[in-house]
């Protein structure tokens, strides 16, 4: 070693290792956690009063998975007719039309403020005030089509219905957001490559816009797929309704609460498992 590396090495500053800076608070924090969870399990486990050979029994009862099937189904279809209703409703409600703009927004204002059980109570009882679904001209007897009420208003697309024209007033908002979150450069872009209206709309907004539609669209399916237990009140068949109805004839309401809960937590953890996936693809596109 030369004398200036010597030198050089005499005159550096001492080496100082860096100690991180302990956290006494997270530790607590987390041990409490982990006590409150252990206690809260153990009470569940332990307690009597909770038959959980129930739970075990009822949990792949082929009525509850017929339940959560019909669950399934109307959550899906009325997902769709949802989003193709909110696409409609955002592009309408960016129109330069005022009056296709004011409907959309009217259309927005009220699927929003009505809440989910008085719509489908409404919607399961249309019986009551049409006999029949006709189309034919106006004010004459001339009629093309006729279906009785009875077999449209079934409490399964009744419930589709209901879902979905609620799901539409708030996916309308997450559509038009997107499309406004796109600059009017883009735009400006199309028009230069000679694309009309409906050719910005649908090869260069849309795909951008999906960057900030899909994260609230899968939130809203999964509020959707809770949303669907309140059909039970107009008998839809779905996981709620039947483990109600096992509940009237077991007695054991709270387990069969349990039942319908672990299904829903699985569903729903699949979905967002699913949702993350999409998430990210849309994001490296």
């Amino acid at each position: 070693m030369s004398d200036t590396q010597q030198r050089a090495r005499k005159e550096a500053p001492p080496r100082m290792d860096v100690v991180p800076v302990r956290h006494w608070g997270r530790g607590i924090g987390a041990g409490v956690v982990l006590v409150l969870v252990g206690l809260a399990v153990a009470e569940l486990a332990t307690n009597p009063n909770f038959a959980w050979s129930v739970v075990g029994r009822y949990l792949f009862d082929v009525n509850v998975l017929r339940g959560l099937l019909l669950t399934l189904e109307m959550t899906v279809i009325g997902m769709v007719v949802s989003v193709a209703l909110a696409l409609v409703i955002g592009v309408m409600r960016i129109s330069p039309s005022r009056v296709i703009a004011g409907f959309a927004a009217a259309w927005v204002f009220v699927l929003r403020g009505v809440p989910l059980i008085v719509l489908l109570i409404f919607l399961g009882n249309l019986g009551l005030f049409f006999t029949d679904f006709r189309l034919g001209v106006p004010f004459t007897d001339i009629t093309w089509w006729s279906v009785p009420a009875k077999e449209v208003v079934t409490p399964f697309w009744a419930s589709v219905a209901g879902l979905a024209l609620a799901g539409s007033g708030y996916m309308a908002e997450v559509v038009r957001a997107g499309l406004l979150s796109i600059g009017r450069g883009q735009h400006e872009a199309a028009k230069a490559l000679g694309l009309d209206v409906s050719g910005t709309l649908r090869f260069i907004v849309l795909p951008q816009a999906l960057r900030v539609i899909i994260p609230p669209l899968g939130n809203e399916f999964i509020g959707m797929l809770k949303a669907s237990a309140i059909v039970s009140v107009i008998a839809g068949g779905d996981l709620l309704t039947v483990v109600l109805g096992l509940s009237g004839l077991n007695f054991r309401t709270i387990e069969m609460l349990i039942v319908a809960t672990i299904w829903y937590l699985l569903v729903i953890a699949v979905f967002s498992v699913v949702q993350v996936i999409l998430e990210r693809r849309t994001a490296e596109r």
